[in-house]
């Protein structure tokens, strides 16, 4: 008999990265019970449940917040103010979510 593999799954990760195909060679990585998000060896990005997180700066936090979207909080009592939730419409427009990403990319190094 053949040996059953359960292969865990996330649809919304494997939207992001289609949707970030065209950014460079982008690395998802497991961590926390989200997945990172790497461009040469640089943490730009996080999905965490359901949602996608990029690194900002001073230059690009106002984009964020003019949308009036969030830092990252992996729980009640920690937020990393250094990661802000991208918006849906950004996340469903691949040339709109490779811009901010490419964004996100030159905030990480």
């Amino acid at each position: 008999m053949g040996r059953i593999t359960f292969v865990k799954t996330d649809s919304f990760k494997d939207f992001v990265m289609d949707q970030l195909r065209d950014a460079g060679a982008v690395e998802c990585r497991g961590m926390f019970g989200g997945f990172g998000l790497y461009r040469r060896g640089q943490l730009f990005g996080i999905i965490f449940k359901g949602r996608l997180y990029f690194k900002i700066s001073v230059s690009t936090r106002p984009d964020y917040e003019a949308r009036s979207m969030e830092p990252f909080r992996p729980g009640a009592k920690q937020t990393l103010k250094s990661f802000y939730e991208v918006p849906s419409e950004v996340v469903e427009d691949i040339t709109e979510l490779l811009t901010w990403a490419g964004k996100a990319i030159e905030s990480a190094t």
